[in-house]
């Protein structure tokens, strides 16, 4: 930076406030010009950027300047402005007595004149009314270009406590540097809340005494259009997006971020998790075996930076170290690197928790690590970072990128027999969903979490299943749902989007709020609501479907064409279903409702059923998501009873389409690469009479032969017999045919293994 062709400095780091003297360069009484040249080259081991974090990460990092720039004039005499961007005073809150409170204030005093000057530091605790509820004085006398560092007590009896959403109640926290002749030389506002913050191992996240559960979301601070360059008008719309959906705590990922959202949160009593953008990698060269000491110390500036700047703020709680530092030897494949043996981060950690209790004793350091004791790295040495902060936060993805939904309860106990003492939470779970994409069955098939087959139904399963696990552990101190808005990445290609990560509750525009923002509304929110799932699901496949509303009504009420299905009451985790709802051709409205005094909330959707899909079904077995077909429009895998679902198709892994071998014999390539194998059974609702059914079977390319016979209520009509075969063979789709009669409403198609699997690839029922 330049001003009138004085260099002023530079700084690294493209997320924290720095400031530099510009007094000897500026001009009085004309035209002044500021020169800024920033630099957002692709760190390498060589690059310029080198020695400034983030070096990588799943997100999109912007450049040029995107935060406000501002010139502050003070008196030679003033609070230091060039502590590493902070105000230069800084408090302390101690509250050992229930009726009083002692708030140290640190001050740092500055006079850059050529002559001692004597003065007086005021510190004053000024209350909502305007009243002073406690003040210090203290007089010194400065030298010539010094700075001196002095503490003050204030006293607060009686004191109304930052009680989070409960009570945000803000003091004003008042400084002031007199000189002689009582000349005001520097003063300081700063909104301040008295509080205090323990953190538990078994009973969780305490404020000011008060147990409270944190349940929240990560935030990127991106949006479409926007990119960084957001204003604090966007940043409240952020903020109030969450608050209505029932957050009361954001963690701030991946690098500090600027001062509205932690205004907000002090104003809204939202706690918050700051961290700096020590990100996934930390090294270079060839499988990242290179340490840049220039780099370590760039994390420890960035946090000196962050921490002195929010220090003021009672909604910071944790300062955060790192982010999945812990791959290790697995350095992610998205960042193009292959396995190796890199170094290990843990004494890097170890310095900057360090360095968070030097700067603030008052707060706990954290971090957050991917790995330890998953599934996905059972096999791989991978560091063991949880018990080196404070306290530690879980990425964990069950259900998305490794395991069942269901696995992380069992995960979260053997952590936290691992690690009785330390605190956990978890600060990342959820998947990704299209509001484009759609299934019938969220377990009809494998999802593609690194592809296209992402299904809004699909994401919502998944947090349903996650919370579930979530809610029921008491140790658990906190959890933030990954992400509040699906933000931008340059290494994704998946869901229905390009370059973006699509595990956002709200979509990157802000103009589509998820099916699962809605679970969690239901959930986490006492205001009345009502949300039916998959309206987006508008042109339904199948004349019979489960109807599933998020609700947090006392007695929930569903319509069908203006008929009632029945009221639904104590719904567990706020999911009330109705089971087997038969739809009508042409236009379908549901409306769903409270009862009595809650009638006037709702929630209406319109589905359309075509006349191609009445009394009929058309099955795309094994498939989350439905192939389009030459000859019918084929609903996903539904209505079945056992088996598993399979693919011919292979995952092409991040921002690779899957690699699809031909199939003979049939047009219809991608409805025969989904199969169903195993024995299982399909139930079909239908009217009484005549059917006529089509199989469509391709045999598992697989060593072993395989028979079974296919029974229609009970009654044999096909019998598959497939040879074994090699890897290389293609495989070959036949159809099978035959007619059947429903005399109770339904058809019960039983696939009965002789030897090896049976399979089924689609099914097309129709009447004759």
């Amino acid at each position: 930076m330049w001003l009138n062709g004085v260099y002023l400095g530079e700084h690294r780091g493209g997320f924290t406030r720095f400031r530099f003297d510009a007094t000897q360069a500026l001009h009085w009484n004309k035209n002044n010009v500021l020169v800024v040249k920033t630099d957002n080259t692709k760190p390498t081991a060589n690059s310029s950027t080198a020695d400034t974090l983030p070096i990588a990460g799943d997100f999109f990092v912007d450049g040029g300047l995107y935060r406000p720039v501002r010139l502050v004039l003070t008196d030679q005499v003033h609070f230091d402005m060039l502590d590493y961007g902070g105000p230069g005073v800084y408090a302390t809150t101690h509250l050992n007595n229930p009726k009083k409170a002692q708030v140290t204030v640190s001050s740092r005093v500055k006079n850059d004149a050529t002559i001692s000057k004597n003065i007086r530091v005021f510190a004053q605790l000024v209350d909502a009314k305007g009243k002073i509820v406690a003040k210090a004085e203290q007089a010194l006398t400065l030298e010539p270009h010094a700075l001196a560092t002095l503490q003050q007590n204030l006293v607060v009896s009686n004191p109304t406590l930052w009680q989070g959403q409960e009570n945000p109640y803000l003091y004003t926290l008042r400084t002031e540097i007199v000189g002689s002749n009582d000349v005001v030389l520097d003063s300081m506002d700063q909104p301040y809340g008295l509080r205090n913050i323990v953190i538990s191992p078994d009973k969780g996240f305490i404020l000011n005494g008060k147990p409270l559960r944190l349940h929240g979301v990560a935030y990127h601070q991106d949006r479409e259009g926007l990119g960084w360059a957001v204003s604090p008008k966007d940043v409240k719309q952020d903020v109030d997006l969450m608050m209505e959906m029932g957050v009361n705590t954001i963690r701030l990922a991946h690098y500090p971020h600027g001062q509205p959202v932690h205004d907000l949160a002090d104003k809204y009593g939202l706690i918050l998790w700051d961290e700096i953008p020590l990100v996934t990698s930390w090294t270079y060269g060839k499988g990242h075996k290179i340490v840049n000491d220039r780099l370590l110390a760039n994390a420890k500036l960035q946090l000196k930076e962050m921490i002195k700047q929010n220090f003021n703020h009672p909604s910071v709680a944790l300062w955060g170290v790192a982010n999945e530092v812990d791959f290790g030897a697995v350095v992610p494949a998205f960042l193009g690197a292959t396995r190796g043996n890199a170094p290990d981060p843990i004494p890097i950690l170890k310095s900057l928790v360090g360095l968070v209790k030097q700067l603030d004793p008052s707060r706990a350091s954290t971090l957050a690590n991917c790995c330890e004791a998953t599934e996905a790295f059972k096999n791989v040495d991978i560091p063991k970072t949880s018990p080196v902060a404070d306290t530690v936060g879980l990425n964990r993805y069950y259900g998305w990128y490794y395991g069942d939904a269901d696995d992380l309860g069992p995960h979260l106990d053997a952590m936290h027999a691992k690690y009785p003492n330390l605190p956990i939470s978890v600060s990342e779970y959820g998947a990704g969903g299209a509001v484009s994409l759609h299934t019938d069955n969220e377990l009809g098939g494998p999802v593609d979490s690194r592809g296209h087959n992402q299904p809004e139904e699909y994401m919502s399963y998944v947090h349903e299943e996650n919370w579930r696990a979530i809610k029921s552990k008491p140790y658990l101190f906190a959890s933030w749902v990954w992400n509040a808005f699906d933000f931008a990445t340059t290494v994704r290609t998946e869901g229905d989007s390009h370059d973006i990560n699509t595990k956002g509750l709200i979509t990157y525009d802000r103009a589509i709020k998820k099916d699962a923002y809605y679970f969690y509304q239901a959930n986490w929110t006492t205001k009345p609501m009502v949300h039916i799932t998959s309206s987006r699901y508008s042109q339904r496949h199948y004349q019979v479907t489960d109807v599933k509303v998020y609700s947090n009504l006392d007695r929930t009420e569903l319509w069908l064409n203006g008929k009632s299905l029945g009221v639904k009451d104590d719904c567990s985790l706020k999911i009330c279903m109705w089971p087997n709802v038969s739809l009508a051709v042409g236009e379908n409205t549901l409306i769903a409702k409270g009862v009595g005094k809650q009638s006037s909330v709702q929630d209406k959707v319109n589905w359309h059923l075509n006349e191609s899909q009445n009394n009929r079904y058309f099955i795309d077995a094994g498939a989350l998501i439905a192939a389009s077909s030459k000859q019918h429009t084929f609903g996903s895998d539904n209505f079945f009873h056992g088996g598993k679902a399979a693919s011919f198709d292979k995952l092409g892994g991040w921002g690779q389409p899957p690699v699809k071998p031909n199939i003979a014999q049939t047009a219809d390539r991608d409805l025969a690469a989904t199969y169903r194998r195993g024995k299982f059974y399909y139930e079909l609702p239908l009217r009484n009479g005549r059917y006529k059914v089509v199989l469509l079977t391709v045999a598992p390319t697989e060593a072993v032969s395989s028979r079974f016979v296919v029974e229609a209520n009970g009654h044999k009509i096909v019998e598959v017999n497939a040879l074994k075969t090699t890897s290389s063979a293609t495989p070959t789709a036949e159809y099978h045919t035959a007619e059947v009669k429903v005399v109770d409403g339904r058809l019960n198609l039983q696939f009965v293994p002789i030897q090896g699997d049976a399979f089924v690839s689609a099914i097309e029922v129709t009447p004759i």
